[in-house]
């Protein structure tokens, strides 16, 4: 027995948290993150990332060539 009232509890909760909205600070959220607001959001975080374009050319082998049946 009792399974009732275990489930009522878990539906309960489970409504509650996603309902619930608490105040959020995000000016304090975001000094905790450590985000800088000064930043430009246009810069691409991976414009220093190296160019692998020559080894891309260099070892693209076309694999179904090595399964051919003469």
């Amino acid at each position: 027995m009792g399974r009732g009232r275990a489930k009522a509890k878990q539906i309960k909760v489970a409504r509650k948290l996603k309902y619930y909205s608490p105040d959020t600070d995000l000016d304090r959220l975001q000094q905790e993150l450590g985000s800088d607001s000064r930043k430009s959001d246009s810069s691409d975080p991976y414009d220093d990332d190296p160019d692998y374009s020559a080894y891309a050319d260099k070892y693209n082998v076309d694999d179904d060539d090595e399964y051919e049946d003469d």
